[in-house]
C-alpha cells in the first residue's frame, strides 16, 4: 500500500484559515489546532502615518549607533540628515517606539509598579560556562508600512540565540513563548536575567522560571550595561539583516531571520568568542581562554 502523503500548509495558508470572529474556539486555540506560533497570526505590523514611519525607521538607526541619545540629541541628528523635527515630536515618536528618552537603553518593556522587581545578582560574577546565565529583551523592528517586536532568549557565556519571536504588539505572550521553546530545547539554565520591563516581572512569566527553580537578575533602572550581551546581539542582528533586507512585511521578516539566526548562530564568527561560532562554544567543541 502506498503512504500517503503529507501535505504541509505554509505559514501565510494557515493564517488564513483562522476566525478571529469564532466564539468558540480563540485565536490561541486555533493556533494551538493548527500548529502555529500564536505570535504568528499577527503579523499585520504596528500602523502609524508614512512620515512617522520614516522619521521613526530614522531614529532607531540613531538609537542602535547611540543608545544614550536623548529627546535633544536625536532631534539635533534627525535635523542633520535633513529631517525637521523638533525635540517633543522625537520625544513623543521614541515613546511610541518604546524609547525613554532619559534612560540610557531601548526600554521597550513599560514597568508596572504593581509587579515584584528582583535585584541585580550578576555584578562581578565571571560567566565562564554555558547555561549558567541567559538573557531576554525586546526590539524595534521597522518594516515597510509598520514595525514589529522582536524577542530573544540568549545564552550569555556562547551568545547562542536559543529562541526568538516576533509580534506586533507587546503583550507579554510573545515572550513567554520564547523563553518556553528556549526551556524546553536547551535545559535549565542557573540564572536569568531581563530588565524591569511588565511583560518580564508578570507573575505569568516568573512562575515559569520560579517552578524549575531558576535564579532571576534584573537590571538596575539606569544602568545599560547590565544587559549588554543581548543589546550587542540587537546591533549585530540589525546591521547585517534587517537594515540591509529592507523587509516589507512581517513574513518576510520571519523567513529572513528565520535565515539569519542559524547563520548567526552556526557559521558567523565571533571577536568576543575569539572569532569562534556560538554554536561550536555552547557545544563544548572549543575552548576558549577565558
Amino acid at each position: 500500500m502506498a503512504k500517503k502523503k503529507t501535505i504541509e500548509i505554509p505559514i501565510e495558508g494557515k493564517r488564513k484559515l483562522i476566525d478571529p470572529s469564532d466564539i468558540n474556539f480563540s485565536i490561541a486555540s486555533q493556533c494551538k489546532l493548527l500548529g502555529l506560533e500564536r505570535s504568528t497570526f499577527y503579523y499585520e505590523p504596528g500602523k502609524e502615518s508614512d512620515f512617522n514611519l520614516l522619521i521613526m525607521a530614522a531614529i532607531d538607526r540613531i538609537y542602535t549607533e547611540h543608545s544614550y541619545y536623548g529627546k535633544r540629541r536625536m532631534s539635533v541628528e534627525l535635523r542633520k540628515q535633513g529631517l525637521d523635527v523638533g525635540k517633543e515630536f522625537a520625544r513623543s515618536l521614541m515613546i511610541k517606539m518604546g524609547l525613554e528618552a532619559n534612560y540610557p537603553k531601548p526600554n521597550l518593556s513599560i514597568p508596572n509598579h504593581k509587579h515584584k522587581i528582583y535585584p541585580y545578582i550578576l555584578r562581578g560574577v565571571k560567566i565562564v560556562r554555558p547555561n549558567q546565565v541567559w538573557s531576554t529583551d525586546i526590539t524595534y523592528i521597522p518594516v515597510e508600512n509598520g514595525f514589529f517586536y522582536l524577542t530573544a532568549v540568549v545564552d550569555w557565556f556562547s551568545r547562542y540565540i536559543l529562541s526568538w519571536r516576533l509580534s506586533n504588539t507587546l503583550d507579554g505572550l510573545f515572550c513567554r513563548e520564547a523563553l518556553l521553546e528556549a526551556l524546553e530545547n536547551f535545559g535549565i539554565p542557573e540564572i536569568f536575567n531581563t530588565d524591569q520591563g511588565c511583560q518580564f516581572t508578570a507573575m505569568e512569566f516568573i512562575e515559569i522560571l520560579l517552578k524549575r527553580g531558576i535564579k532571576i537578575s534584573m537590571d538596575g533602572r539606569g544602568r545599560a550595561l547590565d544587559n549588554v550581551w543581548i543589546e550587542r546581539v540587537w546591533r549585530t542582528v540589525k546591521y547585517e539583516d534587517i537594515y540591509l533586507k529592507d523587509y516589507a512585511n512581517g513574513l518576510e521578516v520571519h523567513k529572513g531571520l528565520s535565515k539569519y539566526f542559524p547563520f548567526y548562530n552556526n557559521e558567523r564568527p565571533h571577536s568576543s568568542l575569539q572569532y569562534q561560532s556560538p554554536v561550536n562554544v555552547y557545544r563544548g567543541t572549543v575552548s576558549l581562554l577565558i
